[in-house]
């Protein structure tokens, strides 16, 4: 297993933001993971092992405000957000903003859940930084469609309060909840939530920042950017997913740039359940020219 190298690299505005990092110096394209709402950059731990394996140079990124990336007061709208991806691109070496540094090196970027909306977004604001996208049960997310105002989405999506429930505890429900996930992807699950001295459990991501995130969400309308988008695309939705959003982003790409593809079972963490499945497909979308 190739050994994780943990770094900081500046994002917009100051902010400095947690990279787990893979293999650097490998000789396939390089991939960008990007997690979800609440998660964190270790919950790709297993489909980066696998990237790394097949010779990618592979980073996984805490978004601002989750994990052991800073956690400013603002900086939550995707404009920002994809900022700081762009920066942290750049500061890999792979490319820059506007396409600098060696245009061979631009990576490829997958983005979970939320992430995938922000690497929607990132294909669109900033693309000559990648050369694909691919989205991991998002991207198409499209909460307004769900949630018609503003008080019924934040009243469906306000998180639980986890205050006072230990590790162990939440190790136990993670396990009874996906017993087929791996060791790793239960533990990268885990890292979700910071450990206090006593034991207990408090997110890394604050209340505050997270609602910030949802109403950003509410506002995103997928299909209205798809049009925008120049970059392949590999959609991996969940059995879950919305085919309307789907079918918006198939209307819109021109045939030959976007590959959907499906598990059956998949869960909306298909990148923890299926790490190997996912990190192959990702390698082929890049190996089959989806991706350079």
């Amino acid at each position: 297993m190739t050994a994780t190298l943990d770094v900081r690299l500046p994002a917009t505005g100051g902010v400095n933001l947690a990279i787990r990092a893979l293999n650097l110096d490998g000789p396939r394209v390089p991939v960008l993971l990007v997690h979800g709402l609440a998660s964190n950059a270790r919950t790709w731990d297993d489909v980066a092992n696998r990237l790394a394996e097949l010779g990618h140079p592979v980073a996984a990124v805490d978004q601002r405000g989750h994990g052991r990336s800073d956690k400013p007061d603002d900086g939550y709208d995707f404009a920002t957000l994809t900022g700081d991806l762009a920066a942290v691109i750049a500061g890999l070496g792979w490319a820059g903003p506007e396409g600098g540094e060696d245009p061979e090196r631009r990576p490829l970027v997958a983005g979970q859940s939320w992430g995938g909306n922000v690497v929607l977004e990132l294909a669109i604001r900033h693309p000559a930084a990648t050369r694909a996208i691919a989205c991991v049960d998002g991207g198409t997310l499209e909460v307004a469609r769900r949630f018609p105002t503003w008080e019924q989405c934040l009243a469906a999506l306000t998180p639980p309060r986890l205050a006072g429930l230990t590790a162990r505890e939440l190790e136990t429900l993670v396990r009874t909840w996906h017993p087929d996930w791996s060791p790793t992807g239960v533990a990268g699950t885990l890292a979700n939530m910071e450990v206090l001295p006593d034991g207990t459990i408090s997110p890394w991501l604050s209340l505050v920042h997270h609602l910030a995130v949802v109403r950003q969400l509410w506002e995103h309308h997928p299909p209205e950017r798809w049009p925008l988008v120049s970059v392949p695309v590999l959609l991996i939705p969940s059995v879950l997913a919305d085919d309307e959003g789907i079918g918006a982003a198939e209307a819109a790409l021109a045939p030959g740039r976007l590959r959907v593809a499906r598990f059956p079972g998949a869960d909306h963490d298909v990148h923890v359940q299926h790490p190997v499945e996912v990190a192959d497909l990702l390698h082929d979308f890049c190996d089959l020219g989806g991706a350079g």
